[in-house]
């Protein structure tokens, strides 16, 4: 008989009412070994009976789903990440799921481990930012039909959900805007090497030159890998060109800061000195002088249509794959130069 109401059953309760032993129980459980069909749906039934609810995988044993979400993000010190997060949060909250987060540090093979570590939870899904390098692990995940979403850093997969910002054209309009000021040497910092992300702005800035009449330069090029102290390193080398860039497009607001710390140290300005723009909006960008001209990513709608997608996905597993790109909005400041200009 299952034990009383009043006592919560245990994993010992489920063992005697299956006839089978605790250790088997726990493997059912967690998944850790696999176990003969008929003595898995005893366990199943002893623990339907009983009501265990140990935990989120016993639940979702018996009902077929745990109403989580796993979240596979390299949680490096970029300010975007986080709100990204936050966003994904509050519209998984409003379907009822909870979410689980994972930082995969940006390498495959962390990657690789954290998405086991997240299925063996049975999350129902999976939100990913890919890692720069191999891309087996969205290979497996699509071949094994986990519903899986990639958001942010884009593939050219059409098996597979994904959402991000449009980073192309809205990289051309800030190289372009530049140029329609009078420069003719804009240099980039772009960001770590092997992202979409990095490569599509990089094409962006290029197809900016192209068509504003303007000869692409392997020079005018460095990469600041995606941080603080590569923008700082990146704005030196192109500052110590023979003849350097006279404006500056960079590729994420990480390296702005570097850039911004690089310049004040030179006793230059931003604007002044040197006219810069950059991809991606942080609360401080209008409260830096001169404020900052840059590409505001919509973080909230990125988060809000990645849960949607997985949830249709989870909803509808042989619906066709989508990928959504959602366009940024510049918002111009004076650290393009402009209110120099204008005050000419």
């Amino acid at each position: 008989m299952p034990p009383s109401r009043s006592s919560r059953p245990t994993q010992r309760d489920i063992a005697e009412l299956a006839g089978v032993s605790i250790t088997t129980v726990s493997h059912v459980v967690n998944g850790t070994r696999a176990v003969a069909e008929e003595t898995k749906l005893a366990v199943l039934r002893a623990i339907e009976q009983t009501g265990y609810t140990g935990d989120a995988i016993a639940r979702s044993l018996v009902t077929g789903g745990t109403r989580s979400i796993g979240v596979a993000i390299s949680l490096i010190a970029n300010p975007y990440f986080a709100l990204l997060i936050q966003a994904i949060e509050r519209e998984a909250a409003l379907a009822g799921y909870t979410v689980l987060l994972a930082d995969t540090h940006d390498t495959v093979d962390t990657e690789r481990e954290t998405v086991r570590t997240l299925r063996s939870r049975r999350v129902d899904g999976l939100l990913i930012t890919p890692s720069p390098g191999d891309g087996s692990v969205i290979g497996e995940l699509v071949s094994l039909d986990v519903p899986t979403v990639l958001i942010d850093r884009l593939s050219t997969r059409t098996d597979v959900d994904q959402v991000g910002a449009e980073n192309i054209q809205s990289t051309s309009a800030l190289t372009a805007h530049l140029a329609s000021l009078g420069h003719q040497r804009i240099g980039m910092i772009s960001g770590t090497a092997g992202l979409s992300t990095s490569e599509e702005r990089i094409l962006g800035y290029r197809l900016g030159l192209g068509r504003s009449g303007l000869t692409w330069s392997e020079d005018l090029v460095a990469c600041g890998q995606s941080s603080q102290a590569g923008g700082a390193l990146a704005l030196s080398t192109l500052l110590a060109l023979p003849s350097p860039p006279t404006a500056l497009v960079v590729a994420n607001d990480t390296m702005m800061v570097g850039v911004l710390h690089e310049l004040r140290n030179r006793g230059l300005r931003a604007g002044i000195d040197l006219p810069v723009v950059v991809y991606d909006d942080v609360e401080w960008a209008d409260l830096v002088d001169p404020p900052l001209t840059t590409m505001a990513q919509p973080i909230d709608e990125i988060g809000t249509q990645a849960v949607r997608l997985l949830l249709a996905r989870i909803n509808d597993p042989a619906r066709k794959a989508q990928t959504m790109r959602i366009p940024p909005t510049l918002r111009h400041r004076a650290s393009c130069g402009c209110a120099l200009v204008h005050s000419h």
